[in-house]
């Protein structure tokens, strides 16, 4: 049974991904540089550009499918993908310079100061205590750069 449910299930995923790859690559690539605008707050094209002496398919892969297929979808908003980007890279314990970047993303998604810590402070209970307190060692980096105080996190 199991098998012929697989068989009967590939055909549909093929077409589905067909149909996706079909889709013009330039609503992918306008979709993400217009989240990534948001998310990151101006200067995207410059970022992406950064990459292109190493890496220069990573830039497009960026805007277009991370933000142009995926963070674009309905059914979140900004603000709720942020802090669950920022919940995950909390969880990951090691990838502060983008932890930060979507500190500053949920930020300027409209979510709170206290939103931010609270999602980093909840991840003790599931990463463990070390990568919340580097979470919120990165918060607090991106509140001062903001001017930010603690005191007006809490509220």
């Amino acid at each position: 049974m199991t098998k012929t449910l697989i068989l009967l299930i590939a055909p549909i995923l093929v077409v589905s991904v067909a149909a996706t790859a079909g889709a013009d690559a330039a609503d992918h690539h306008a979709r993400g540089m217009a989240t990534l605008d948001i998310i990151v707050g101006g200067d995207v094209q410059r970022r992406l550009d950064s990459l292109t002496d190493i890496a220069p398919e990573l830039g497009t892969w960026i805007a277009d499918f991370a933000y142009g297929d995926v963070v674009s979808r309905p059914g979140l908003d900004l603000r709720t993908r942020e802090l669950a980007t920022v919940a995950a890279l909390t969880a990951l314990g090691n990838a502060q310079p983008q932890l930060k970047a979507h500190i500053n993303g949920a930020l300027n998604a409209g979510c709170t100061p206290t939103e931010v810590i609270e999602v980093i402070m909840q991840m003790a209970v599931y990463a463990g205590f070390p990568a919340s307190l580097n979470g919120i060692s990165a918060a607090r980096e991106v509140f001062a750069e903001r001017n930010i105080t603690v005191e007006n996190a809490a509220k």
